[in-house]
């Protein structure tokens, strides 16, 4: 259960995502508040300075990545679990070296989130695979690392990767490949 002062920025661009989440969490007795774009959520973070937040990778028209560090300067005491539907290898490791707690992958549910925000340390037991990734997968985790390499410029990571920036954008608006 929550201590009344555990107040909780939603950052997410999808309405209904950020409505069952605060719904959910508002439920368990967090006080919640709702950004969709970066300047929405600074504003927010300076209003009501939260010791939480929850943060979209993939934002509308910016990256979750790019918010991070501006949200942490402006809210120091905010501890961040940054949630994608696009989860990469490459994203994963900038959400933590800029300062995210955690990193989830959607869907995600209320009880995922509270736990991600109350594991403090990393789990040596968490299970390695047998198997190695599949092509698909390793092909998707090299775009996204080069996607990220290029400050998301899909134009740029196109060029990168010697393929047309249409054929680019084709394959990241598909799901990730399950490994």
């Amino acid at each position: 259960m929550p201590t009344p002062a555990q107040r909780l920025l939603i950052i997410d661009d999808d309405d209904m995502f950020c409505h069952v989440l605060s719904r959910a969490l508002g439920r368990r007795g967090y006080e919640i508040s709702v950004a969709h774009d970066p300047d929405e959520a600074l504003a927010l973070a300076v209003e009501h300075k939260p010791t939480m937040a929850t943060l979209d990778l993939k934002l509308e028209h910016s990256s979750g990545l790019k918010l991070l560090p501006d949200l942490l300067a402006t809210a120091p005491q905010c501890r961040v679990v940054v949630l994608t539907g696009y989860s990469s290898i490459a994203t994963a490791v900038e959400a933590i070296k800029l300062g995210a707690v955690n990193y989830l992958c959607k869907p995600a549910d209320a009880d995922d989130v509270i736990n991600a925000f109350e594991q403090q340390q990393g789990d040596p037991d968490t299970e390695v695979a047998d198997n190695p990734p599949s092509v698909n997968r390793i092909t998707w985790e090299h775009i996204q690392k080069v996607l990220q390499e290029h400050d998301g410029n899909i134009s740029a990571t196109a060029r990168a990767l010697g393929m047309h920036r249409r054929t680019l954008q084709r394959k990241l608006q598909k799901r990730p490949v399950r490994r």
